[in-house]
């Protein structure tokens, strides 16, 4: 049978049709097979063994039982709502509840018929139930438990609706596994499989849909995921090697008077050994004749600012210009204040530019980048309009650019004729597997080294029950002259979730804290801009004495006399997102404080979340632990060209997998860097099939 198979339209699939179809393309995106061989388990129930009822309990998730159906109940009159079932074995007997599928049910059972029954154990009033078991009746083939290890799917309701639940989908894949070809092609080099001790393709297909036994499935998985992992790696590496190839870049071939005279007289304490070393990166990169394409990913406060300017300086020694992009104009002005503060008495002209610019200073600026008399420009988004553009930029840096569209990069990247270097940059450290995935095509540069003199923040957490404790350390901090921060995760009150809101805190700090002797201001995203900034600046001048605030504040609010957060129902939010968060204290000379309040009563991952903030303040650590909890799409927000839209690796489980794919690639690339040995054919279709599939944005990334 040819390979074609697999790209069959859905709906000819027996046991779809036209209206199957059309809910699994819309529900679950599975347009052909070969979609659905690739809607993988996302676990997997072991029905390789009878329990009895006496040794359920609610430890277990599922569990296979066989027994008699005693007694059937219709509940609900005329309408019957529920149907329940006594179900016994020799040790016990159990209720099976039914709220849907009644009719159905009704006609099927049978009391006195044996029956084998598997489902999720419930605890209701002291007894145990099973509702929507799946049943069958009890048979010789039954009794063997066959199938040993079952693929639970992800489905919608809708699919459930058309009895496409994970037991529907699970006899979908069956009926697509029986035609699957017997000599399926490879999607790997012959070499590589035989190299690595990968199962065969077809094989593997079988295995992870309807697995004998343990150890085939992990065969199965470690096949799979090797090749999504690789195919993701050769593409990256690919990417930058056409980058390095094709791309010439601005050469700086001096370190000269702007870089020395301020590195040796203005700049005022000494660089950690960690921005030493990535200067040196950034100095061979832009000294190589190739653009360079780099990210910087730091904690808060390990200096990449004072990275990116003397990044900037070494640009303006060489003729030309630099400009730095920030998401928001709180953050852009940051950046202006300190650079500009540093530059004193440099003789470098500096800019800066946002949509809030007054046009007759808009129109100097523009005419100063195109004279050549601005060296620096400095903003936000408003950078990549279409009439801002210089005369000769030699070096773009972006900030938090993941907040940053594709396109948004490459407006800016593509100003000039020839390409500029490029310099991204994160406060918010990446861990290797993820950076590695995600930015994969660029040079990864960490500042994993804090300032020499920097006092950790001391964290601690506090549950409701000691918010008086709290509110007094509170006034003892403002006596002393000190700021805080209070930051909520929600605006309004929700029915959902039970947690204290930012007005309602609002409202409550006004009344612990009255004035006149307290001054408070209040910040959301929800606010003008401009009222946003006013209270904003209260609170940087010392007018106030508190922030009651959301997350806005998590990136770009430097004000070193605030020397305490309190992070209110901290169990909300993410480990990257409390340490960010923390980043807003310990700016100053002060001892600085973070307080995680939570309600009483947490679950397992907030705890550890508490404890692992507590534990540690090094962001790189957290960054890896995050991971392992949350996965890495909340980490990194948006995906990025499909990048990290995975079928069957977790980069949270998977990095020896992720690190040998890579080595592979890397290997494979060296040794044909242009993928023309006969043996690499398989693996040229399959790049040039992406790229014709995808933008090339890779030189932005």
């Amino acid at each position: 049978m040819p390979s074609s198979y697999l790209d069959s339209p859905i709906e000819y699939l027996k046991g779809v049709g036209p209206h199957r179809g059309e809910i699994l393309k819309k529900e679950l995106g599975i347009f052909t097979f070969r979609d659905l061989l690739h809607h993988f388990p996302f676990r997997y129930v072991d029905r390789s063994r009878f329990y009895t009822i006496s040794e359920m309990n609610e430890e277990l998730p599922y569990i296979q039982l066989k027994g008699v159906v005693k007694q059937i109940t219709p509940h609900g009159g005329k309408r019957i709502t529920r149907l329940v079932a006594q179900f016994a074995d020799e040790t016990g007997s159990i209720e099976l509840i039914w709220f849907q599928g009644i009719k159905w049910m009704r006609d099927i059972l049978k009391v006195g018929k044996q029956y084998v029954v598997f489902g999720k154990p419930t605890l209701f009033n002291s007894r145990f139930n099973i509702v929507h078991p799946e049943i069958e009746e009890y048979t010789p083939e039954t009794a063997k438990a066959g199938g040993v290890l079952q693929g639970v799917y992800g489905t919608t309701e809708k699919c459930k609706a058309l009895s496409l639940d994970s037991k529907g989908i699970l006899k979908l894949q069956k009926m697509l596994l029986s035609g699957l070809p017997s000599t399926l092609a490879e999607s790997l080099p012959t070499s590589i499989i035989y190299s690595e001790k990968l199962m065969p393709l077809r094989e593997a297909y079988v295995n992870i849909h309807l697995p004998a036994n343990a150890a085939l499935l992990q065969q199965a998985e470690q096949r799979l995921k090797f090749e999504e992992l690789f195919l993701i790696q050769l593409r990256l590496l690919k990417s930058k090697q056409l980058r390095m190839e094709k791309t010439s870049g601005k050469r700086f071939d001096k370190i000269g008077d702007y870089f020395n005279t301020f590195y040796h007289e203005h700049l005022p304490f000494e660089l950690t050994g960690a921005q030493k070393r990535v200067l040196k990166e950034i100095r061979h990169d832009c000294g190589s004749g190739k653009q360079m394409n780099r990210l910087l990913q730091g904690d808060v406060g390990s200096g990449k600012t004072v990275v990116a300017l003397l990044a900037m300086l070494m640009s303006l020694d060489n003729g030309y210009q630099s400009c730095l992009m920030a998401p928001t104009e709180i953050l852009a002005t940051q950046h202006f204040t300190t650079i500009t503060n540093l530059l004193q008495g440099l003789q470098v002209n500096i800019a800066f530019l946002t949509g809030s610019t007054k046009a007759a200073e808009r129109k100097r600026i523009l005419a100063g980048l195109q004279s050549g008399e601005i060296n620096i420009l400095i903003g936000t988004h408003a950078l990549i309009e279409d009439d801002v553009q210089f005369i000769n930029a030699g070096l773009v840096v972006i900030d938090e650019q993941h907040r940053f569209g594709v396109q948004q990069r490459a407006s800016l990247w593509m100003k000039t004729k020839e390409p500029p270097h490029v310099l991204v940059m994160t406060a918010t450290p990446i861990p290797r597997t993820l950076a590695m995935t995600l930015y994969g095509d660029l040079d990864v540069s960490a500042l994993d080294e804090m300032p020499a003199g920097r006092k950790p923040v001391k964290t601690v957490h506090r549950f409701e029950s000691q918010r008086l404790a709290v509110i007094g350390f509170m006034r003892e901090q403002i006596s002393l002259g000190r700021q805080i921060y209070i930051v909520y995760p929600l605006i309004e009150e929700s029915e959902k979730l039970d947690l204290n809101n930012l007005m309602e805190g609002f409202e409550s700090i006004s009344r612990d804290f009255p004035l006149p002797d307290y001054r408070v201001s209040v910040v959301h995203g929800r606010m003008k801009a401009k009222d946003k900034e006013t209270e904003m600046q209260r609170f940087k001048s010392g007018q106030t004495h508190i922030m009651v605030a959301t997350t806005v504040i998590e990136v770009g609010v430097d004000v070193p006399n605030a020397s305490v957060m309190i992070i209110e129902n901290a169990e909300r939010f993410g480990l990257s997102q409390l340490h960010q968060l923390r980043g807003r204290v310990g700016r100053g000379a002060e001892q600085s404080y973070c307080i995680l309040i939570t309600g009483d009563k947490k679950g397992n991952d907030a705890r550890k979340r508490m404890k692992i903030m507590c534990d540690t303040t090094n962001g790189f650590e957290i960054a890896e632990m995050d991971l392992q909890l949350r996965g890495p799409g909340d980490l990194t927000g948006t995906q990025q060209s499909g990048i990290l839209d995975l079928h069957i690796a977790d980069l949270a489980k998977d990095q020896k997998i992720l690190e040998r794919a890579r080595e592979v690639a890397v290997n494979i690339l060296t040794n044909d860097a242009n993928l023309l040995l006969p043996e690499n054919n398989l693996l040229k279709e399959k790049l040039n099939h992406y790229e014709r599939q995808q933008a090339n944005f890779s030189r932005v990334s």
